[in-house]
């Protein structure tokens, strides 16, 4: 998760409160194709470095992801066709190169006006959590942050919410969110890969690094962090961590060239 928790006691709260609350307003409609492959085209760096072929595949994903998940506003939120654009666009960049990928454990994604505290509150001076990947009794939702799902594609330094809770909903689909995604990766690579997790990790918590600091908190975390990074800075992930790198591209079966 994004500053970012695990689930516990008060799942069963938010719940309640998205089932029940008169704030929590229905879900939105489809944004038409053509204003999906527009808003891709001015917003979406990940889709801009895509050849046009692989734009057309890309676009249509984000409409598929959109037609088959409610994407549900709560509180005050005012979600735009935009919004929902970037929620589509963090959804298919991790599985882009896996064509037949559906997310089959995931119904429905709310979407908050900004961050929350452990017990879902959104005016505790404790707030700090930006999305999560349900379980329990929030088993098949995801909650986003509009505030931080915006800046992940609007401000270069921000990460990407969206990107980091669906690497994390991937992780999960083996059944253990464990930054081990047996899915996407070889078994060949599951030794050399944590190696490489652990290494990082201690260098995080010893001394810093560019990856962000919360990278370090645990494996699945790791994963979900660094998959950011190779998303949204392939270029500079090459660069400082470049053995990261070559196994992200196996992982995710990311060639050269192919939105970098």
């Amino acid at each position: 998760m994004a500053t970012y928790i695990g689930i516990g006691f008060f799942v069963v709260i938010i719940l309640l409160f998205v089932k029940f609350s008169k704030k929590a307003n229905a879900p939105q409609p489809v944004p038409a194709s053509n204003n999906i492959e527009d808003l891709l085209s001015k917003h979406v760096s990940f889709y801009q470095r895509l050849s046009s072929g692989q734009q057309e595949s890309f676009s249509k994903r984000v409409s598929q992801f959109l037609s088959a998940t409610r994407i549900t506003p709560v509180g005050n939120v005012q979600l735009t066709d935009l919004d929902k654009v970037y929620i589509g666009a963090s959804a298919i960049i991790p599985i882009f190169h896996f064509p037949e990928w559906q997310y089959t454990n995931l119904d429905e994604v709310l979407v908050y006006p900004g961050s929350f505290d452990e017990g879902f509150q959104q005016h505790s001076k404790d707030r700090n959590v930006l999305g999560m990947v349900g379980d329990g009794a929030l088993n098949r939702q995801m909650i986003l942050s509009q505030e931080s799902l915006r800046q992940g594609y609007e401000q270069k330094n921000a990460g990407n919410t969206g990107i980091h809770e669906f690497v994390h909903l991937l992780d999960k689909s083996d059944g253990a969110t464990d930054g081990l995604p047996e899915f996407f990766m070889p078994s060949s690579l599951k030794d050399p890969w944590l190696k490489q997790v652990h290494r990082a990790i201690a260098e995080i918590r010893q001394k810093g690094d560019d990856i962000n600091p919360y990278a370090g908190t645990n494996e699945a975390e790791f994963l979900a962090v660094i998959s950011e990074y190779f998303f949204t800075k392939p270029v500079l992930l090459e660069q400082h961590h470049p053995e990261i790198y070559q196994m992200l591209q196996t992982m995710f079966r990311k060639k050269d060239g192919q939105g970098k």
